[in-house]
């Protein structure tokens, strides 16, 4: 037998392959990293909590099964437990996570004023004067000349806001006909100051002699007040601010936000419920009249509903009491109660489950979805219909937010806006504070 020498190591090709296999292995490793549950729960615990000064409101804070610990630093919250908070006082703080004695994770605690409003439900008539007059739609006019339109001709759009005429301000569509007369008499070109979206702009318009009736006209559909009605979601006691609706008021021909000059709101009565299906919203039937008593002003119209000042208190029955908010962070999946009326003027609790709901930092609509549990309510409208809108949702004891928006295709189920951004513009300020503090 003949003995060779042993076989001789590709050292190179080993040292490759070692590479290859730790590259795979740490690749493994860092794919599987966010699935490890440890990791999960340090990933859950947010850099800053902010909550209400409200002793009946404990702040969760993700245990990770260590300690948790208030940081010497603050004195403004009192530990019940390794994982339960409860707010004692208003100010900024730190929690401090620890693990075997060791600091893991500091995070930022604010505790906000508690802030509590009474909750609404009723159904209200809602009159908008517009800023200016809203230009609808364009007509044209028979004249000696054939068909024309003098204002599709000065370029005036569907959706502009005519403001002044010469020089003078337009508040409504009265005040316009005078100027078309006498610049047909003295057969003079009007200057417009028109609004459109973020832009002011000037056009000239040249008036045409209605070859039928003999007037002057510009050849523009305006309007200068809207009509409708919705429901009631909040106001504050204190300084009878008030919120409703939850959602802006469009103009159903333009289908862009009215902007107003004033408004007001009145009483409804509720008189029938036209019941929605799936891809055919409902809508309910009320009656008002603009000459009834005035119970409040409108003076702001946004993405968030309508907001003004109340004349005086008003009642629903139910919850005539304020009540504490929720801020977004703090609504939950699960069981909840919308207050609306269905008939006449009465307001009534309804169940409604909140399928899911979105922390926001920053002012957003359709924070929530909700979906009508109520075999009565669902009976009577299908689920959420037309004038729902506003109707304030309550959950644990708390308001988080009002009713906006109705799915087409399932009239059970529908959006929400979350509570804060609605206080917001009403004026009643949720998150000033804690920045006021941190800058002092």
């Amino acid at each position: 037998m003949v003995w060779g020498w042993p076989r001789r190591v590709n050292w190179v090709k080993l040292h490759s392959k070692i590479r290859i296999w730790t590259g795979i292995f740490l690749l493994i490793a860092v794919l599987a990293l966010p699935f490890l549950k440890p990791v999960q729960q340090y990933l859950s615990i947010p850099d800053e909590i902010v909550t209400l000064n409200n002793t009946a409101s404990p702040l969760d804070v993700p245990a990770l099964g260590t300690n948790v610990s208030i940081d010497s630093s603050g004195e403004s919250i009192q530990a019940m437990d390794s994982s339960v908070f409860y707010p004692k006082e208003q100010g900024n703080s730190q929690l401090m996570y620890e693990a075997a004695g060791f600091p893991m994770k500091k995070v930022d605690v604010s505790v906000l004023e508690d802030i509590r409003v009474v909750p609404g439900g009723q159904s209200i008539g809602v009159q908008l004067h517009t800023l200016g007059v809203l230009v609808v739609g364009h007509h044209q006019i028979k004249t000696e000349d054939g068909m024309v339109s003098p204002g599709e001709k000065a370029d005036i759009q569907v959706g502009d806001v005519i403001l002044k005429i010469n020089g003078e301000k337009i508040k409504e569509m009265e005040d316009v006909k005078p100027f078309v007369k006498e610049a047909g008499k003295e057969n003079k070109e009007l200057t417009l100051t028109v609004k459109r979206d973020n832009e002011t702009i000037e056009t000239t318009l040249d008036p045409a002699k209605d070859e039928k009736e003999g007037e002057y006209r510009i050849g523009l559909y305006i309007r200068d007040s809207a009509a409708g009605i919705g429901t009631m979601t909040f106001y504050d006691p204190e300084t009878k601010n008030y919120g409703a609706l939850g959602h802006v008021i469009s103009d159903m021909d333009t289908q862009k936000p009215i902007e107003i000059h004033n408004g007001s709101i009145v009483r409804s009565n509720v008189t029938s419920i036209e019941k929605g299906n799936d891809g055919d919203p409902g809508e309910k039937q009320a009656k008002f009249s603009v000459k009834d008593k005035k119970i409040g002003s409108i003076t702001k119209n946004s993405p968030f509903g309508i907001f003004g000042k109340l004349n005086k208190p008003i009642k629903n029955g139910e919850y005539d009491k304020p009540m504490p908010i929720a801020l977004s962070h703090q609504v939950k999946e699960g069981p909840a109660k919308i207050l609306t009326v269905l008939e006449g003027e009465e307001v009534e609790a309804f169940d409604v489950k909140v399928v899911s709901s979105v922390p926001q930092k920053f002012p957003a609509k359709k924070g929530m979805v909700i979906q009508i549990t109520d075999e009565e309510l669902l009976n009577k409208t299908g689920g959420i219909v037309q004038g729902m809108s506003g109707s304030p949702i309550i959950q644990d004891g708390k308001i988080i937010g009002a009713v906006t928006h109705v799915f087409v295709n399932d009239s059970t189920s529908g959006y929400g806006v979350h509570i804060e951004w609605m206080l917001q513009e009403a004026g009643i300020k949720v998150k000033e504070q804690s920045k006021k503090e941190e800058a002092s």
